[in-house]
């Protein structure tokens, strides 16, 4: 999805010339494909006015429609040229120059772009799919992961998702968290799903593996808001801004890992706020193994990322009114994390 920019004056642009010392657009194109041409090419003939001006600044005057940053960064990735030399940021204009711009959409704006991936389908009709998602995929693009996402991956597997706010995506899990996830392939689907969702009707069951022993079942109901201090992190919280949120355990075995007590457990969501297992389990003193960002510290090299696997989900098919079940069997890693900490593999078809 490319942003629309606005259009150009002729006092700000020419038309590309082959003739301009340095060489014109033409060669510095030889070296770019197709794929990487994504907007077309700026040429521009500087004057007697920008003679003594650093260079980026000339040019965020005279291309007004990209912040001064965003220039910077085509200076220092090598888009600019002057004369044909790559320029440079701290460059003062003669006022003489031919400079040429090879404008680079930002990440963001190609965040909606399809991408091959290896997507697991568990089940897919004409309203939805449902994804089994490795650990390690990101759900949705955003700062620092604008490709490579299950969003993008969608795109490529459906074109049509285009069309459906989000490629269809109802809820996240995080990057490291593998398991179950519905999409929708309508509007009208998407809608039905997200109203279970607010209605707490959707059936997310987790597993977990966590330090220390809970009780045997027990119930986390605290609302959780950003963190004061640390904004990538979560917390439990009674500010205005936090929202509510209730997660269930029960305890179903426990075991040893490096001569530490853990327990392995099933948790239900009520409802689906950021980080909420991690958030809750740390809460009442039992992180998650291998969770790096609310764990303890010394231990997060015991497991390269948080055991959690979203398991079984239900719910309504927005199209037949039934109630439909899946269940997501636990990935090599995990089991054979439960396997180290002496736990039997659960029987995911019990219960």
């Amino acid at each position: 999805m490319t942003a629309e920019l606005p259009e150009l004056t002729t006092a700000e642009t020419t038309a590309p010339k082959t003739n301009l010392p340095g060489g014109g657009v033409e060669e510095l194109l030889e070296d770019v494909t197709d794929e990487e041409i994504l907007l077309p090419p700026i040429e521009l003939a500087l004057s007697a006015e920008d003679c003594g001006i650093r260079l980026d600044k000339v040019l965020s005057r005279l291309v007004p429609q990209y912040s001064r940053s965003r220039i910077q960064q085509w200076i220092d990735a090598g888009h600019v040229t002057i004369d044909g030399a790559p320029a440079r940021g701290k460059t003062t204009a003669f006022g003489d120059e031919h400079v040429v711009i090879l404008p680079q959409a930002a990440p963001e704006e190609l965040a909606f772009h399809p991408e091959p991936m290896d997507l697991r389908i568990v089940h897919e009709d004409a309203s939805l799919l449902v994804i089994d998602k490795a650990a390690g995929v990101v759900v949705h693009p955003a700062a620092g992961n604008w490709s490579g996402t299950l969003l993008n991956g969608l795109l490529h597997y459906l074109p049509a998702l285009g069309g459906v706010p989000r490629a269809g995506i109802v809820h996240r899990l995080d990057k490291d968290t593998s398991g179950l996830l519905v999409v929708a392939k309508s509007l009208i689907a998407q809608t039905d799903l997200v109203r279970q969702l607010q209605a707490r009707t959707v059936k997310r069951e987790y597993l977990a593996l966590v330090w220390g022993t809970p009780l045997a079942t027990g119930k986390v109901d605290a609302a959780i808001g950003r963190h004061n201090r640390d904004r990538v992190r979560m917390a439990v919280s009674e500010n205005a801004t936090a929202k509510p949120a209730v997660t269930h355990f029960e305890r179903l075995a426990t075991g040893l890992l490096d001569g530490r007590a853990v327990s392995l457990m099933r948790c239900t969501l009520e409802t689906g706020r950021t980080h909420q297992i991690r958030v809750h389990m740390q809460s009442i003193g039992f992180a998650l193994v291998g969770d790096a960002l609310y764990g303890k510290q010394h231990l997060t090299t015991v497991f390269p990322r948080q055991a959690l696997h979203a398991w079984r989900l239900g719910l309504v098919h927005p199209r037949s009114g039934k109630q439909k079940e899946w269940s997501s069997a636990l990935p090599a890693d995990f089991a054979l994390l439960l396997q180290r900490a002496g736990i039997a593999k659960p029987d995911l078809n019990a219960g």
